[in-house]
């Protein structure tokens, strides 16, 4: 079995920043690519950004770029989303996600609300 906890959402106000954070644990083999994806009411879930293993390679959705930044610490097994300039459209539930080599795992969902 393998755990994804998430932590790091909360309220923010247009213009703030918050950071995410996803560690996994449990019985891991070798996770490749580490992501995150999220889900506003109503509408379905897609990705936000994603981050490759070894060379790091990074892949944003186009509204979030220059916004959010993807990292990973491949000795915690964790990876980040540092978001900047929130806008109440970036209100959602951030999910993260792993691929590692028997399959892809989803975190619980971590709230994720931009108002003032």
């Amino acid at each position: 079995q393998v755990q994804l906890v998430e932590s790091g959402g909360g309220l923010v106000q247009p213009g703030g920043s918050l950071r995410l954070s996803c560690a996994a644990s449990g019985s891991i083999s070798s996770i490749n690519t580490m992501g995150w994806y999220r889900q506003a009411p109503g509408k379905e879930r897609e990705l936000v950004a994603t981050i490759s293993s070894g060379d790091k390679k990074t892949n944003y959705k186009d509204s979030v770029k220059g916004r959010f930044t993807i990292s990973r610490d491949n000795a915690k097994n964790t990876v980040y989303l540092q978001m900047n300039s929130l806008k109440p459209e970036d209100t959602a539930v951030y999910y993260c996600r792993i691929w590692e080599l028997l399959g892809n795992y989803w975190g619980q969902g971590t709230q994720v609300t931009v108002s003032s």
